[in-house]
């Protein structure tokens, strides 16, 4: 540890290293050659302190926290420092030895040094949208281990000396449908991690050591503003249990997800105790998941001012048993993890409540309703397209404001696929509407979001649907008052009429040319007694179809007059 460095140069070096880590996420963004990444920007970058500790995080997606939070010391534990040079890179994805939280994130990271001297590291993580297993897009509702899931990588040294390890990058094309969009995707991994690294040794040249120094402060700064908040709340135990649906095979519903939070001055302890064990289904969970969304968590609910570096890891403790949904044990499949890390953050939301009213958040739609479909075109039939899509949903409702309607929340910060690029770029589809779901916000003082409807059409036969999701059975719930939002569903009609509604997690249903498939995602809850919602303000949902007439006067006690075009108040 180098000399104390005084705020003025930490605050400035602080947003520095940030700078980097956000100019990494546009390299990577821009070059990628997936859809998953260049439009829905499903991807993570970060910068890192010579022992391996994260400083700065691109605001991208908070589920890939626990996929960086283990990389670099797994680097550490495999490779001595005399062993590590510049221009190497490593890459890894196996969420039981470092890698990622699944196995599509494929994460990257590169030591940086001037001279011989280790000034930090550099790393991103993108989701790829296929690397093998047993279904297109390498999640699927019925793996019941994670080798069923996809391409395990070690971390293996994939840029030596600056050059790349051609053997390396053929290994992983190999184990995938779309070969050429590993490769594609892989190459802006290790560009965006190149960009990083000039940018880390100039931002050296400016400050030399001050900049590690900073780098420790930082982390200590973090940790001080965390446990400060901590303090600030009133001391006790705040406990909350919620569910998620099913496991999607071979498990009894519903899975609880349970939680107990101790706060005595300027610490805070979470007990998962009396969580429900591993299951056989992919929603599986480990540690590094459940440390990121603790992580988020915190940050989000007393002050999401902190900077996102390791520093808040040291202001709170976990107690999570081993071989829990929250601390699964290899190999238990992990594909759908982030379902699961959203109803942890949702445990987290609702213990905290009383202790921070303000900021308190009905329950969210906290779910990652993912729509994947793969097949060929018949004018094409040598190329294989895998469409991947997290489609979003509701945001709980809060003391003084609405829920947000049709946004990523919690654990996933992706952007949607527009309509054009989807069919542009996926000839296998069209979609036929894409808008909010009416009614689906929870009702309250101040309503919750509302959920998305898309529907899409199958241009071809022989095209597969997987659908993943939660919050089918237990819906969003409200707050003080408030009314639980709707939950979320998906369903195929057949050419013939026939409709059939399908699991929250299903696995390649086939489509024939011209089925129809339907996915809803879940609303939110609401926030206070409906009858207490401004008049002005239920007239205005109506306007804008947020909800229905009927449901104005039967919920909210408001009468509203449809003459023409126009609404009014009765």
């Amino acid at each position: 540890m180098g000399k104390r460095v005084d705020a003025v140069t930490v605050e400035i070096v602080g947003n520095l290293l940030l700078s980097i880590a956000e100019e990494m996420g546009v390299a990577l963004i821009k070059s990628a050659y997936s859809t998953n990444i260049k439009e829905r920007r499903d991807i993570s970058t970060a910068v890192f302190d010579p022992e391996g500790n994260m400083v700065a995080q691109a605001e991208h997606v908070a589920m890939h926290l626990g996929s960086l939070l283990g990389i670099i010391k797994e680097v550490y534990r495999k490779h001595p420092l005399s062993d590590i040079r510049p221009g190497d890179m490593f890459m890894g994805n196996d969420p039981y030895n470092g890698g990622g939280t699944h196995l599509p994130d494929i994460t990257v990271a590169q030591p940086v040094f001037v001279g011989k001297t280790l000034i930090g590291w550099v790393a991103n993580l993108a989701h790829h949208s296929d690397v093998g297993g047993k279904v297109a897009g390498s999640t699927s509702g019925d793996a019941v281990s994670i080798f069923q899931e996809g391409l395990k990588i070690p971390l293996v040294r994939v840029c030596e000396n600056g050059e790349i390890n051609e053997d390396i990058i053929g290994f992983l094309m190999a184990n995938s449908r779309i070969p050429g969009e590993r490769y594609g995707d892989l190459q802006a991994q290790i560009a965006s991690n190149r960009v990083g690294a000039k940018r880390l040794t100039e931002a050296f040249d400016r400050y030399d050591m001050l900049l590690v120094d900073s780098m420790h402060e930082l982390q200590d700064y973090a940790e001080r503003r965390l446990r400060a908040g901590i303090e600030a709340l009133p001391d006790g135990d705040y406990e909350f249990t919620d569910y998620m649906d099913d496991a999607g095979v071979n498990h009894p519903d519903p899975i609880k997800i349970q939680v107990k939070i101790t706060i005595k001055g300027d610490t805070m302890h979470l007990d998962f105790a009396g969580t429900d064990p591993q299951v056989s289904g992919p929603n599986n969970v480990t540690k590094n998941g459940l440390l990121a969304t603790v992580f988020y968590s915190l940050k989000a609910l007393i002050d999401p001012g902190i900077p996102s570096n390791a520093g808040i890891y040291r202001a709170f403790t976990v107690d999570a048993e081993e071989g829990t949904i929250v601390n699964a044990s290899n190999p238990a499949p992990v594909g759908a993890r982030i379902d699961t890390c959203m109803r942890v953050a949702d445990v987290i939301f609702g213990a905290l409540g009383p202790a921070v009213p303000e900021r308190a958040l009905a329950g969210c739609n906290s779910s990652c309703t993912s729509a994947i479909f793969s097949g060929t075109a018949p004018e094409d039939p040598s190329h294989f397209y895998v469409y991947l899509e997290t489609i979003a949903g509701g945001s709980g409702a809060q003391k003084h404001n609405d829920g947000l309607s049709g946004v990523q929340v919690h654990m996933t910060n992706t952007s949607n696929l527009p309509i054009e690029a989807l069919e542009m770029e996926f000839p296998l589809l069209m979609v036929h509407k894409y808008g909010l779901i009416e009614n689906s916000g929870g009702a309250g003082e101040y309503r919750g979001g509302l959920g998305i409807e898309r529907i899409f059409e199958a241009r071809y036969d022989n095209i597969n649907y997987t659908g993943l999701g939660d919050r089918q059975i237990y819906k969003p719930w409200g707050l003080y008052g408030g009314l639980p939002g709707s939950g979320g569903e998906y369903f195929i009609t057949r050419t013939d009429g026939t409709v059939e509604k399908l699991m929250s997690k299903c696995t390649d249903v086939p489509l024939h040319k011209g089925d129809i498939v339907t996915v809803r995602t879940p609303g939110a809850g609401g926030y206070g007694d409906p009858r207490k919602r401004a008049p002005k303000a239920v007239l205005s949902d109506c306007i804008e179809h947020k909800i229905s007439i009927s449901e104005a006067e039967k919920t909210y006690g408001v009468k509203v007059v449809k003459e023409g075009n126009h609404y009014r108040l009765a």
